[in-house]
């Protein structure tokens, strides 16, 4: 495996375990995971809010069955925002894919397991392009795990921003009448999914980006206007770990481009 990007921030956060689970509600509100009960998984969990994902990464998958959720995070999370190289991205999120699915076969009442096969999935679609992905039939793998993972966990918040970005995305691509009779993407569905996953976790700024996008690819430049709204109360944020950190500047660096 390559050498990864540093989390540009190192340092910023310096959780403690006595610390992330004090927070762990917070931290947590997008996935509502339980606190961890194997004390190297929880360790994990404090390298990876910390902005260690390599650490975390391995961590997690040394803890074993346990740590599979906290791995594949670590790897998505890091190949999305910090990994330069295209195919190093692609791999990541094709190995935690592949880990996930896994994990699923093995507990499919386990809605972590569905929600990173989905996640995987759908950012390397968006890397070869959604409409190849779609001919390749992951779209449907992705919008069924979604809805797997909200129906054994309805206050899956990250899963209903996913999910709205998959109708969003569909519509955006092929439009709604090939979107909605061949995948299922309907233009209302996708709204309700990001209005719903603001209402479980108002404080999360990837929401409000997604629901920004969602809103543009869903209703046009009309939507602009609000869109940018949105983008700035993101952007206004103050962030709770690493992960926010990179949601966050994210916000920030699209309004000043």
């Amino acid at each position: 495996m390559s050498e990864w990007t540093a989390f540009p921030h190192l340092g910023e956060y310096q959780y403690d375990e006595a610390g992330v689970e004090r927070q762990w509600h917070r931290l947590h509100a997008g996935d509502a995971a339980p606190l961890p009960t194997d004390a190297r998984v929880l360790r994990a969990w404090v390298l990876y809010h910390n902005g260690e994902f390599r650490r975390a990464y391995e961590a997690g998958l040394a803890a074993g069955e346990a740590g599979i959720t906290v791995a594949n995070k670590a790897a998505c999370i890091y190949a999305n925002y910090l990994e330069k190289k295209e195919k190093v991205r692609l791999a990541l999120f094709q190995e935690a894919a592949h880990r996930a699915q896994l994990q699923a076969a093995a507990h499919p009442e386990l809605p972590a397991a569905w929600y990173w096969q989905a996640y995987a999935l759908g950012r390397y679609s968006q890397g070869i392009s959604v409409a190849k992905a779609l001919a390749q039939g992951l779209g449907s793998r992705v919008k069924e795990a979604l809805e797997r993972t909200i129906r054994l966990e309805p206050r899956h918040a990250d899963a209903h921003i996913a999910l709205g970005t998959f109708h969003a995305e569909v519509i955006d691509k092929v439009g709604s009448l090939i979107g909605g009779m061949t995948y299922g993407a309907k233009k209302e569905t996708g709204l309700k999914m990001f209005q719903e996953a603001l209402r479980l976790y108002p404080e999360a700024p990837i929401a409000l980006i997604q629901y920004a996008n969602g809103l543009v690819m869903l209703e046009g430049d009309a939507k602009l206007k609000e869109a940018t709204a949105l983008y700035e109360r993101a952007a206004a944020m103050q962030p709770l770990d690493a992960e926010e950190w990179l949601d966050v500047e994210l916000a920030r660096a699209e309004l000043a481009a």
